[in-house]
Formats: structure tokens, sequence, C-alpha cells
């Protein structure tokens, strides 16, 4: 085998747009998902928006057999398999198998079984009903049933994992499935995460006061990056899936071919020296940046474009100096950054997945995504990065590499680098 990775299939569950058509659309337009939830009200959260998918039930009839879908609830997996086939069929394999295809696997990653499948779990026992319950409630609990939907769906017959590094797990998954195929354990993978904020998950974010609650009435601000006047992020749900493959099994087959994975790292900081549950060690993330560029054998200087974690907390400027310490650019000589949060929310487990998608698409299309509620940058970020560096309409570049990093609770770090796919 080649022992280069390539992309061959995207899907995506997001807030400002599911499928590709629509999610692409969004980016150029650079519009906004977020919505104003009225039952966030009643519960009295602070922060009452959120990045909700338009989603509707009863389109898993498409994806999944009517058995399966009257047995299942849970809407976690309902994205993840959503865009876990699409990038299957954007990728232009079959569905049917008689027998497990030994050469794929599957990397698919969320935060947390299904809260509200548990809250019926909960209920039931607590009243002796667990005899409603039913035979299926344990694959909608279980934290691998995504995985677990996805592969009896496709048959995939090689590694299947179901990872959790919180806000880290998308682009850990996509970098899981790559070393797998550069290692020549399998010739093609299906990655990605998926994560749905349902009013309990929502909940114990809103009691830590990190949420943004200035923006209640003006839900499509509430989501302000790399801004002055942000207030703490926006939980969001959705899904993000990738078809990697090795080069030569795309080729012999005739796929089509998004971008490469040039490689990527992960890794902790500790909780040290600074890093905690829920900040990053800079020594950590700057680690974790330069390994990522050594591994894949890029320069700094050969960075186009940096897809960065920047969540709308105090945390954005720290993360762009961190950047500006592995790189060793700053000022016009600091690459051009975007954060899809602007747009979307922070989809936690789902971020880096959703995010990864949106790199590749912008390295296809030749653009650059804005960051959007960016009209008042942090004084503290212009003094590393300029200006122009954070477009905030949508621009036209080429972008030959681009640096996709995401930073979790747990002091855990991610980070790819995806590029222009030559022969």
């Amino acid at each position: 085998m080649s022992k280069r990775v390539v992309v061959t299939g995207l899907g995506v569950v997001s807030p400002n747009g599911i499928g590709v058509p629509a999610f692409l659309e969004a980016l150029w337009q650079g519009r906004s998902g977020i919505k104003f939830m009225p039952l966030y009200e009643e519960l009295k959260f602070s922060c009452q928006v959120t990045g909700m998918p338009h989603f509707e039930w009863e389109q898993l009839k498409n994806y999944i057999s009517e058995v399966t879908f009257y047995g299942l609830k849970g809407t976690n997996i309902g994205y993840g398999l959503v865009a876990a086939l699409d990038a299957w069929k954007d990728a232009g394999n079959d569905f049917d198998t008689d027998e497990p295809r030994w050469e794929t696997g599957c990397v698919f990653g969320n935060s947390t079984s299904d809260s509200e499948a548990m809250k019926n779990v909960i209920t039931r026992v607590d009243n002796k009903e667990a005899r409603k319950l039913g035979s299926r409630v344990v694959e909608q609990a279980m934290n691998s049933g995504v995985t677990s939907y996805i592969v009896g769906r496709l048959g995939l017959g090689n590694k299947v994992i179901t990872n959790s590094a919180a806000c880290a797990t998308g682009t850990q998954a996509i970098l899981m499935g790559y070393e797998y195929i550069k290692h020549g354990y399998a010739q093609r993978m299906l990655v990605g995460s998926c994560e749905h904020v349902d009013p309990y998950v929502f909940g114990a974010f809103d009691s830590m006061r990190v949420l943004s609650r200035k923006f209640n009435d003006q839900p499509e601000k509430a989501s302000r990056p790399m801004s002055a006047t942000a207030g703490g992020f926006v939980p969001g749900s959705g899904a993000g899936a990738f078809v990697l493959e090795d080069l030569d099994f795309a080729l012999a087959r005739g796929a089509k071919i998004y971008a490469e994975v040039l490689g990527g790292a992960t890794n902790a900081g500790g909780q040290r020296n600074g890093g905690t549950m829920t900040a990053a060690n800079p020594a950590g993330v700057i680690r974790c940046i330069e390994d990522a560029l050594r591994l894949s054998n890029v320069k700094p200087e050969q960075i186009d474009l940096i897809s960065g974690h920047l969540t709308a907390t105090n945390a954005d400027k720290y993360e762009i100096e961190f950047w500006a310490k592995a790189l060793n650019r700053r000022g016009k000589d600091f690459p051009v950054t975007n954060s899809l949060k602007s747009m979307i929310g922070h989809c936690l487990s789902a971020a880096g997945s959703i995010e990864s998608v949106a790199s590749v698409l912008q390295i296809q299309h030749g653009f650059v995504h804005p960051t959007i509620n960016l009209e008042d940058p942090n004084p503290e970020i212009l003094e590393i990065a300029d200006a122009e560096q954070l477009p905030v309409t949508a621009v036209k570049k080429d972008i030959n590499i681009v640096a996709k990093a995401n930073f979790g609770f747990g002091d855990v770090n991610s980070c790819l680098l995806f590029s222009k796919f030559e022969k």
C-alpha cells in the first residue's frame, strides 16, 4: 500500500446545514444555525440559545430498516448514523454486503450515552417497571451504540472503536483512523463523531457559568469567538464523518479524492503547569501542534489556514498565543484563522469532526469561511494576529494546508494537517 491517506467521502449534520451541499452554502454565506430555545427559558437556564440541527427523526427511515427505526430513539445515534452513511454513499461505496468488510473499520466518538434514553431507564426502574423498557434499550444507552449501528448497517469488519476525549474527540477519531491505515492495518476507515446536547447536558454546562448569557434575544450573535464581547460558548449538536482510504486502494476503485491527511498528533498536558480539568497546559498545546507538524513533515510557514478551537471564551486569546509560539508567526505573517463555532456553537465531541469537514471543503473550493460576530476583535488577540488574518466575510483563497486543532476537558489536545491532494 502507498501509506498515503486520502479523504474520499464526507457527511455532516450541522446546526446550519444537514448534508454537504447545504453545509457548504452556509459556510460561504456565514449563516448561523444558533436558535433561541423556549424550553431553556422555561427551565430558567442563564443561556437560552443553542446550535441545534433541523433534524427530523422520520428521515432515519431512509437509512435504516423499519424494525431498527422503531427500536431506536437516541438522537445522538441518529446524528452519527446520518453523517456516517452519507459519507459512505458520498465515497461511492455499496451498502449491501453478505460478508464482513474486513478491510474497513470504524472509529466514531461521542461524549455520553443518550441521557434521555437513560432517563427512561431510571424512571422505569424506580417505578418498578423495568420489564416495560423493551429489549433494545441497552443499544441506546451504551456509549458504543453509534459505532454498533454504523458497523451493523455496513458490515464493517476491521477495527471498531468508540472514542471519547471531550472536545478533542472528533479530530482524535480522524487521527486514529489515519494511523490505522498508515500502519497498514486497514485499507479504509469510516471515522467521525457525534453529539446531542439535551437539556440535561446543557444544564450541567449552564451551572458552570461558562455559556453565553447576554444574547438570548439575538441568538445569531451569541457565539463570538475572538471577540472583545465574547461572553462564553454556545453548546451545539450534530455529527461529522469521513471516509479515509489508502491512496492506492482509492485510486484502484476510481474514487474521487477531496484532500489528503498529512498526519497529526494527540497528547495531554497532564493537568500540570497551568493545565487543569478545564484549562489547557500551554506546553501541551504547543507540543501537540509542533508534533503534528513534525509527524506530517510540514513546516510552519506552509500553513495557509488555522481552523481553531476558539470557543468564544477567555481561552481564545491564549490559544492564539499558543499558535504564534508553535509556528513562530505573528502580525501579518500569522496564518489566516477562523472559527466555525461562530456559526454553529461548540458541538463538544462533534466539534472536531464537523470543523474538519469545513476544513476539507475550504481546501476543495478555495475559500476561507468567515468568523461571524467578530466586529470587535479582542485587542490582546490583535497584538498577535493582524486583523486582516481574521476574516469576517468569506474570502476566496487558494488553500493548500489547513491545521485543525481541538483542545478538550481533561487537558487533552489533538491537531490534524489536511492538504490539497497532489498525485
